[in-house]
């Protein structure tokens, strides 16, 4: 078979279709179900050990607020910069190459942090193999998003779309909700220091597990292959006329501007959240225990979100992007309330607390989706995948900022007043918001 009628195959969603030049003895095409649950499991547990893990391990070791919202902060860095190295991994190894190799650099990182968490200048030291773990991440995340579209056809793409994101979430929930549980557990016989230590070994083990069936199961698709990486030529004229396109857009500025302060409220409380929980009720915090917490935020939390996920894209779904924009401002600004009313009462009763995160979390996901929907708006057309891209930059960058300063604001004002500017910061977003210029027809379904 040509390699256009190859082409044209693959074009039609035909399975198997990638497996026509497949390297000799190797499977071009594999079942999805044996790689991309596991690939975006993989995907999912770094993250939420560098953005929610690390916030509750080093309130456990006695790290001030301040430190630990300014510091984790700075590990948002590579996902806001990996727009910059992304075309990169195109020009010098396959993606598959690249995502086996981040996982087993993962790995590495992981067992840094347990081997680095009983040591003196333990913070110093964590945050270095933090960073790492975050630099894998994100280089992983950009290989796997790209190699899912080259492992399968169309149809297959769009069909284990929910796939991926439901295991990605399900990472999330194990990270953030049962490894706090199981650290909060271990914490009886072992100490702080031993829980944690054990925790990241754990998960170390699972990644060089990862990397091993990944060697093993990943399909080999023969469109995954190097580009010529030559850095005087074309690659490097696309690569700086991708970021020209992206800011010679209409309306730019007010674009950037909507993708820094939509979330301004949740980037405020990204990081505060966990610290609130743990922290003693002398100081405004609701005492709760790693067990509590994982529960909490790990489970119900993580139902909340994806309920309000799901309903999310069903509603801009039915009435676009226009008549959802306002509804989905309101629910991701309405957190911030939820959480002045658990400082003001400080409730005891974990079915309350649990009721309460449940709320903001369904909040989360429902008032998000018009910021992915309003993303994809901007960045459709020739260069759709770069500037998506460029677009999940700045929403690092606006996640980033904001919890660099979070912490020293809670610690100079105090829960009860934090809560309450942060319930105002929707002054800004909402002026943005209104000069916002996009179709208002967007995303809904066509008759």
């Amino acid at each position: 078979m040509s390699q256009e009628k190859t082409d044209m195959v693959v074009e039609k969603g035909v399975p198997g279709a990638q497996s026509a030049a497949a390297p000799k003895g190797k499977p071009g095409f594999r079942n999805p179900w044996s790689w991309v649950p596991s690939l975006y499991f993989a995907e999912g547990i770094p993250y939420a050990m560098v953005m929610i893990v690390s916030v509750l391990m080093y309130k456990d070791m006695g790290i001030s607020n301040t430190d630990i919202t300014f510091f984790t902060a700075w590990l948002n860095l590579p996902w806001v910069i990996k727009p910059l190295w992304s075309p990169f991994l195109d020009m010098f190894r396959k993606k598959r190459s690249w995502i086996i190799s981040m996982q087993f650099l993962i790995g590495v990182g992981l067992s840094g942090i347990a081997l680095t968490i009983p040591a003196n200048s333990f913070f110093q030291y964590t945050l270095m193999f933090f960073f790492l773990l975050a630099f894998s991440s994100a280089t992983h995340d950009i290989a796997a998003d790209g190699f899912y579209m080259l492992g399968l056809d169309k149809h297959n793409q769009a069909l284990y779309t929910g796939i991926r994101s439901t295991f990605y979430r399900i990472a999330m929930i194990t990270a953030q909700g049962l490894l706090v549980m199981l650290a909060g557990a271990l914490t009886k016989s072992m100490g702080l220091v031993g829980a944690w230590t054990m925790v990241f070994y754990i998960i170390t083990g699972l990644f060089l597990a990862f990397a091993i069936y990944h060697y093993f199961i990943l399909p080999y698709p023969a469109s995954d292959k190097p580009a010529v990486a030559d850095a005087s030529g074309s690659v490097m004229k696309n690569f700086r006329r991708t970021f020209v396109l992206f800011f010679k857009k209409k309306h730019i500025v007010i674009i950037m501007a909507f993708l820094l302060v939509y979330r301004l409220g949740e980037a405020q409380l990204i990081s505060l959240v966990g610290l609130f929980f743990k922290d003693a009720r002398e100081v405004g915090g609701l005492a709760l225990s790693n067990s509590q917490v994982g529960f909490i935020s790990g489970t119900v939390g993580v139902i909340g979100l994806l309920v309000g996920g799901i309903m999310g894209g069903i509603f801009a779904a039915r009435v676009g992007l226009g008549k959802a924009l306002w509804w989905m401002f309101a629910a991701i600004n309405l957190p911030a309330w939820v959480y002045a009313f658990l400082a003001f009462t400080q409730p005891e009763n974990i079915f309350v607390i649990s009721a309460a995160v449940c709320f903001e979390q369904f909040c989360y996901g429902f008032g998000f989706t018009a910021y992915m929907l309003f993303m994809m708006y901007v960045c459709d057309g020739e260069l759709k995948t770069s500037h998506y891209s460029i677009a999940t930059g700045f929403m690092a960058l606006s996640m980033m900022i904001p919890r660099m300063y979070s912490g020293w604001l809670e610690d100079m004002v105090g829960y009860h007043t934090f809560f309450i500017i942060v319930a105002l910061s929707i002054i800004p977003a909402f002026l943005i918001t209104r000069m916002l210029p996009f179709d208002p027809e967007f995303g809904k379904k066509s008759e």
